[in-house]
């Protein structure tokens, strides 16, 4: 079942939130990622490795690296119900293989049941409009806490 996408404060409500990131290379953002879903009860410990191969194996089709810094790894699984949200910085960069060739800094990242065919991309709409400043992406790089995060993306 599609969820229906209101206002950003909603949207981001149930976001995890990671800044700053601790990996350095591009699997090191998935395996991160991952974790995270597990330790904020968003997965089971069992599902830990089935989302991270679904998360590289997409990443392993086509880079979703963009551009200004900013990456989209995402994933379809029937391994959750809901779509789950997750943004992640990394004020240094990764590199991960973006469009324009420059590291990724701000991660937006989806995992979306397998049945779900547009929820992902209504928020990564929603989010990605507020993205486009290059003031709300430096104000982000700079948050440490999940309020400042949300502050910045929602401003």
């Amino acid at each position: 079942m599609n969820e229906e996408v209101k206002d950003l404060p909603e949207i981001l409500e149930n976001t995890i939130f990671i800044a700053p990131l601790k990996a350095t290379t591009k699997d090191g953002v998935l395996a991160e990622l991952s974790d995270a879903l597990v330790e904020r009860g968003a997965i089971s410990a069992e599902s830990r490795n089935a989302i991270y191969t679904a998360l590289k194996e997409r990443e392993e089709k086509m880079s979703t690296g963009m551009q200004y810094g900013i990456a989209i790894p995402h994933a379809k699984s029937d391994l959750v119900s809901s779509l789950i949200t997750m943004i992640a910085i990394s004020p240094n960069g990764i590199d991960f293989d973006s469009l324009d060739g420059d590291s990724s800094t701000i991660f937006v990242a989806t995992l979306s049941p397998t049945a779900d065919t547009n929820s992902h991309i209504k928020f990564l709409a929603e989010v990605s409009r507020n993205l486009s400043s290059k003031k709300l992406r430096e104000k982000l790089l700079k948050a440490t806490t999940r309020e400042e995060m949300k502050a910045a993306i929602c401003e």
